[in-house]
């Protein structure tokens, strides 16, 4: 019987194709397998989007959602499953893509820090990462915009052309803070190339395997479009998927990762879409920067005097990733491809007195994560299930139905079972997330944020001699983390973060942990 009912949709499928232009059997062909988009601009803190504001999600949110123009996004959320407890476990922009790509911590992936000048951290060659293992799943893999994840080197002549030598005419670095990725193993089977460097989000710093796309330039050329950045790369990736020049295979599903530098600084007039800034943050909708605009009751207001040019820079994300939307809804590719938006790490935007990032408060770690796949998953759906960076390369694939193909070395968890069945009980939910700085270790759950800090700065080194700094937030109770609780005023509740961020450590073969770090405090598992 089984047999039988094989062959009668074997030869319905053949008469369905048989009817069917070249180009309309190219689509048939893969049609059962989804393509993979995963968005995630920089710096874009978790409730910098409009749908928060709105009855159905306002009360999942901690303190106040940002007051920004998101139609895009909120398209996404309405049309997808939230989560509403997505953690930036280090909220660096290296670190992040090191977990994002390999599913590992960075003891195992090798970024401990952002990678930059002076410093050795950089994506192991030899590991699989999301684009290895999904061009080996027969995809065609492509890249756009910002990567970060290589070691820089001065392989560069004075003018930006990638020579690989330190020797004359190299000895010159392109970027103090990243650098160009050279075709080979650094870039992961990653077969379209289309890189972008440097925070100036009008004269990105182009690099690409695609002359057609550099003015003929070769790769590893310097290419300077004099575009502002989001909009650009949003052209090129159009340009991709209508394969104007032959790029891809359409007899294959596409798995593309697109990172945008914007929201990320600088934050000045020159480098915002003032056209943004006009229609929805100027002085005439915001006359002064004040708690209608930075709502976060714990932000310094002083501090956070460049609210209007952030939230410029979201909304105008949003309109370049609705043309890639929009693009991919009028080839009617949407509603087979799962679009995973999120971002790297969060933004300070003033509160605790601070901007930027790389810190354990919630604004800098907390992170958008939204799942959209019409024909895979229920819209409309919430889940507060905690979700971090190395999750998220088992759940795509998951999703995507390669889950018999996540490498074992994978150290996050597969949450893809509960987005296509969210009442099951098969997928054990994680209970802590891992909290990483180069100075600090800590746990999050539902309710608690437990640091300890060391006394030295971010880099490793030491201000100053003493132990570490320990304290707990209770996020529930004080979503603004304006009280540090010390840890002998909440002794249960500290000692099972204790033992939880110990188990965390040994699972992540963190340093702390080989060293068996501070375990005068943190009850570390001898085996």
């Amino acid at each position: 019987m089984k047999f039988t009912r094989v062959l009668i949709c074997f030869f319905s499928l053949f008469i369905i194709i048989g009817c069917r232009t070249q180009a309309e059997k190219k689509v048939e062909i893969f049609i059962e397998k989804p393509n993979v988009l995963i968005i995630f601009p920089d710096q874009l803190r978790r409730y910098s989007a409009g749908y928060w504001s709105e009855d159905k999600y306002k009360e999942h949110v901690i303190g106040k959602p940002d007051p920004v123009i998101t139609p895009t996004i909120d398209k996404l959320a309405h049309n997808g499953i939230v989560f509403t407890n997505a953690i930036s476990n280090y909220p660096l922009c290296s670190p992040f893509r090191g977990m994002l790509m390999s599913g590992m911590y960075p003891e195992q992936n090798g970024i401990w820090n952002n990678c930059r000048v002076g410093r050795d951290d950089s994506l192991k060659d030899d590991i699989p990462t999301l684009t290895d293992l999904f061009f080996e799943a027969g995809y065609n893999t492509s890249y756009f915009g910002k990567f970060h994840w290589l070691k820089t080197e001065p392989f560069f002549d004075v003018d930006g052309n990638y020579v690989g030598t330190k020797e004359a005419p190299g000895g010159h670095y392109v970027n103090k803070y990243d650098t160009y990725i050279p075709a080979g193993k650094a870039r992961h089977n990653i077969e379209y190339f289309y890189q972008a460097l440097k925070d100036d989000h009008f004269n990105p710093h182009i690099y690409s395997n695609d002359p057609n796309a550099i003015e003929g330039k070769k790769d590893g050329e310097l290419h300077l479009p004099k575009v502002y950045s989001a909009k650009n790369e949003s052209e090129k990736i159009i340009d991709y998927l209508q394969n104007k020049n032959s790029h891809r295979d359409l007899n294959k599903p596409f798995f593309m990762i697109w990172s945008l530098n914007p929201p990320h600084n600088p934050w000045g007039d020159a480098d915002t879409d003032m056209e943004m800034m006009r229609a929805h943050y100027d002085t005439d909708k915001f006359p002064e920067i004040d708690r209608k605009l930075v709502v976060r009751e714990n932000a310094d207001l002083e501090v956070a005097k460049y609210a209007r040019n952030y939230f410029a820079a979201v909304t105008s994300i949003d309109k370049y990733i609705g043309l890639v939307i929009d693009e991919l809804e009028k080839t009617g590719v949407l509603d087979n491809t799962i679009v995973v938006f999120s971002s790297d790490h969060g933004e300070m935007l003033g509160s605790h007195g601070m901007e930027g990032k790389n810190v354990i408060e919630m604004e800098a770690m907390a992170i958008p994560f939204i799942v959209h796949w019409p024909k895979g998953l229920k819209a409309g759906g919430i889940t507060d299930v905690l979700l971090s960076a190395p999750d998220i390369l088992p759940t795509t694939m998951g999703l995507a139905g390669l889950t018999n193909k996540i490498p074992a070395t994978v150290q996050g968890t597969n949450l893809s079972g509960l987005l296509t069945n969210p009442a099951s009980n098969k997928v054990e939910k994680p209970d802590a997330v891992l909290l990483m700085l180069g100075n600090s270790r800590g746990i999050l759950t539902h309710q608690y944020t437990l640091s300890l800090k060391e006394n030295k700065k971010q880099s490793g080194e030491r201000k100053e001699k003493g132990s570490v700094d320990a304290f707990i937030y209770d996020n529930i109770n004080d979503p603004y983390q304006l009280k540090k609780i010390r840890l002998e005023d909440k002794p249960e509740v500290a000692k099972k973060l204790l033992i939880k961020l110990g188990e965390k450590l040994k699972m992540a073969n963190d340093p702390w942990f080989k060293n068996k770090k501070f375990s005068e405090l943190i009850p570390y598992a001898s085996k």
